[in-house]
């Protein structure tokens, strides 16, 4: 049962039914951060493989952190849709920027969605709309192969206390975040598989940075490995399995904002594809430049992926208060067909606007590049390498009677 149905914490932030209104100020709020503090950023924060503070403390200042918090909670009841449009605004400009803010997101509906009766995480979700926190998530750990549904680390209690040390393979802008969510197993004794979500606190908790981060692309989400001590009050730990909180939460939502975001990069290099065809039509009045026919299959393709990513949230709006639907083995293969399906396909599309824009496009002095687009778009395909996902599918395959 969802936390709003249980009278925990309103699920505002994601019930929003098949059709949701998107507010358009919101959206118009994102866009016009995006483009005055994100675009201006975007190229430094690639260049020096930096976090991109002034992009996040923009957020932050527009109250875009806490936005998926319930408004009875103080933050402004954003919905899934909404926070997608605003992943794919920010992807358009800054795809690292975006990146961070969805992950974010994602571990704020978790707790919206699974705090239960908690009034240590009822506050905790008034403290992040007041104070803006930036949550980070240590679900990897090392040993485990990558499978964020096993954990070799546990969670030890003692008067109304918890310790818990993990080695995590990876804690995104771990440096820079105020909490974190972690998941471990219940218990020293418990199965790797029987798992709780933990809120850790900064002010408790040690990180001791494992190695550096020097990549392709998705440079500034600073996605470090991390040896993670912590302690805490044991009201912190989600009162849901993390087994309910990821099939109902943080895989279906993890996916749909990770996707927008990736959408972001495909809608920029479009735009400047379109933009090269434009300045190429205005040398040659009445005359429609040859690549003209080549923007026309790009414009296209993103419909095409825009579509996806919205029928994708439209059945989650209509799954969302049906746990046993959410937990179904069809519903678990579409999400990771999802992903599979704008990861495989934004790099092409990066690829043919490059095509478009010829040696404009690939040098990194002209209004038309598209080496960060390209370089970050290639993050998608590894960020849950494909092939795992494949490999889920095959097993769920075996014994789903969906189509």
């Amino acid at each position: 049962m969802s936390a709003g149905a249980s009278g925990g914490p309103p699920d505002s932030a994601a019930a929003f039914g098949a059709a949701p209104t998107v507010r358009q100020e919101l959206v118009a709020s994102a866009k016009e951060l995006a483009l005055e503090v994100v675009s201006k950023h975007a190229a430094d924060v690639d260049r020096r493989g930096r976090f991109p503070q002034e992009s996040v403390d923009a957020l932050r200042k527009a109250r875009l952190l806490g936005c998926a918090v319930p408004e009875e909670l103080g933050g402004l009841g954003a919905t899934l849709p909404e926070l997608s449009a605003i992943c794919t605004t920010l992807g358009e400009q800054c795809a690292t920027t975006a990146m961070v803010f969805a992950m974010h997101q994602i571990q704020v509906l978790c707790i919206v969605r699974h705090a239960g009766n908690s009034q240590l995480l009822r506050g905790y979700l008034r403290e992040c709309a007041e104070k803006q926190l930036l949550i980070a998530s240590a679900t990897s750990e090392l040993g485990v192969g990558g499978d964020i549904r096993t954990s070799l680390c546990s969670v030890e209690e003692s008067g109304g206390r918890f310790t818990l040390n993990k080695e995590a393979s990876v804690i995104s802008y771990g440096e820079y975040t105020d909490d974190v969510l972690v998941t471990a197993r219940r218990s020293p004794d418990a199965a790797p598989s029987d798992q709780v979500l933990v809120l850790v606190r900064r002010a408790e908790t040690k990180l001791e940075k494992k190695g550096e981060w020097d990549t392709l692309g998705m440079r500034g989400t600073c996605s470090l490995g991390f040896m993670l001590r912590a302690e805490g009050d044991i009201g912190q730990i989600l009162p849901a399995p993390f087994a309910e909180i990821s099939a109902q939460t943080m895989h279906p939502v993890s996916h749909i904002v990770w996707t927008s975001a990736w959408l972001g990069i495909a809608t920029s290099a479009v735009s400047i594809a379109r933009k090269y065809v434009r300045a190429e039509a205005r040398k040659k009045p009445g005359v429609v430049p040859p690549n003209a026919l080549r923007a026309a299959e790009l414009v296209n393709q993103l419909h095409g992926m825009r579509a996806i990513v919205k029928d994708a949230m439209h059945e989650y709006g209509v799954r969302y208060h049906d746990p046993d639907a959410l937990e179904g083995l069809g519903f678990q293969i579409r999400m990771n067909n999802l992903k599979i399906s704008i990861s495989e396909q934004v790099v092409p599309v990066v690829q043919k606007a490059l095509s478009i824009c010829g040696i404009s496009g690939y040098r990194n002095d002209t209004p038309y590049a598209l080496g960060r687009q390209l370089r970050d778009a290639y993050g998608a395909g590894v960020m849950i390498l494909n092939d795992r996902l494949y490999g889920t599918n095959a097993k769920l395959l075996l014994v789903s009677k969906e189509d």
